[in-house]
């Protein structure tokens, strides 16, 4: 008994005419022979869902099987006649299923003749300061890369030289072949699909239309920039086929490290040393920005190691909107590895108001808590 198309596609007997085609395309994609090469199950099963599809997709078909089964298609019971059936050669799978194609052979091969080749992109590494992010900056790039042909304004035929028609394609920049049970198109070997040919190339660039060139230009890093951002410029790639517009340049963003600043997102980050007696009793603290100008920022009383104090709108640009980051100063308190004898009173007289007789400590004859601190 012949198999129901309804259930060869896997859809119900009152499915839509959108369903009837998702369900030949699921398959289309899974059973087809060029994605399964000399598998003769797949091959049979792909002949047999593009018979039911060829049926189920014409209204007029669909409605003499649902009345007289396959029987009807063939001639019997009143049906299309003919006495041969169908066996999924009407499908235009080019036509219906143009998507399809391409992702089995390509973008070329939906059966339209190929544009203009658009160029290729192009990468370029650049490298600069934290200052330079900063301000913003111009960088100047040298590099090679493919260009129109002057001599011949990319055509690639000699100067007066006309360009003719493919005699293989016929200027149609494809071909079409047959391939099993159905036939499909593919980009003329020739012309390689522009559809002409050049008898008379130019001495130039060989009639490619294109020609290496050394290519000098500038590009804007924006304030703000961070790293590893890419940078696009439109157009500045390697040149297409004739009449196609060029590739994009995209120019990577390095940043290097800068001895004093630390950057994190927007915000800068610096380290600052005070002595024991600036974070005890507080003191005003000139720091470095990336201004130019050092900022005074104010150390309070008691401030302790670690302690990070923050100046609004003294970091970087931001990049997609207005204003800046904070800097961020990082407090790191330095203890004296040396002292004078009168520094060394000073301190052992902090030292009993703070923690009561230094002799609980050690006696000054054999230096006291500075000597087990400083080893003096």
């Amino acid at each position: 008994m012949a198999e129901d198309f309804y259930n060869l596609l896997g859809v119900p007997r009152n499915a839509t005419a959108a369903e009837i085609k998702a369900a030949f395309r699921k398959l289309a994609l899974k059973y087809h022979p060029d994605r399964n090469p000399g598998n003769k199950e797949a091959e049979d099963k792909f002949r047999k869902a593009s018979t039911a599809y060829e049926v189920l997709s014409d209204s007029k078909k669909r409605q003499v099987y649902d009345h007289y089964g396959e029987a009807g298609l063939s001639g019997a019971g009143g049906g299309f006649g003919g006495g041969e059936g169908f066996t999924g050669a009407g499908v235009n799978l080019h036509e219906v299923f143009g998507d399809i194609m391409e992702q089995f052979f390509g973008a070329e091969a939906g059966g339209r003749r190929r544009g203009p080749r658009r160029g290729g992109d192009l990468k370029y590494e650049v490298e600069i300061s934290l200052e330079e992010a900063f301000r913003g900056t111009q960088m100047p790039l040298h590099f090679d890369r493919h260009q129109v042909c002057q001599a011949c304004r990319g055509t690639g035929a000699k100067s007066g030289a006309s360009l003719k028609r493919c005699p293989t394609c016929r200027g149609m920049g494809r071909v079409q072949y047959s391939q099993g049970f159905f036939s499909m198109t593919q980009t003329c070997p020739d012309c390689g699909g522009e559809g002409q040919r050049i008898d008379n190339p130019c001495k130039e660039c060989h009639g490619a239309g294109r020609v290496r060139h050394r290519a000098e230009l500038s590009v804007k890093i924006p304030p703000g920039i961070y790293e590893g951002a890419t940078l696009r410029i439109a157009g500045e790639g390697e040149a297409g086929g004739p009449g196609a517009v060029s590739g994009d340049l995209f120019v990577l963003v390095h940043i290097k490290n800068d001895p004093r600043f630390e950057r994190h997102e927007d915000d800068l980050r610096l380290h600052a040393s005070l002595d024991i007696a600036q974070a005890a009793l507080g003191t005003n603290l000139q720091v470095p920005t990336m201004d130019g100008e050092p900022s005074t920022i104010k150390i309070p009383p008691g401030t302790q190691h670690g302690a990070v104090l923050r100046l609004r709108e003294k970091g970087m640009p931001k990049l997609h909107g207005r204003g800046r980051g904070d800097l961020l100063v990082d407090i790191r308190l330095t203890v004296p590895q040396s002292l004078t004898q009168r520094q060394k009173e000073l301190l052992e007289e902090l030292a009993h108001t703070l923690h009561g007789d230094p002799g609980e400590h050690g006696s000054q004859d054999d230096g006291g808590i500075f000597k087990k601190i400083f080893g003096q």
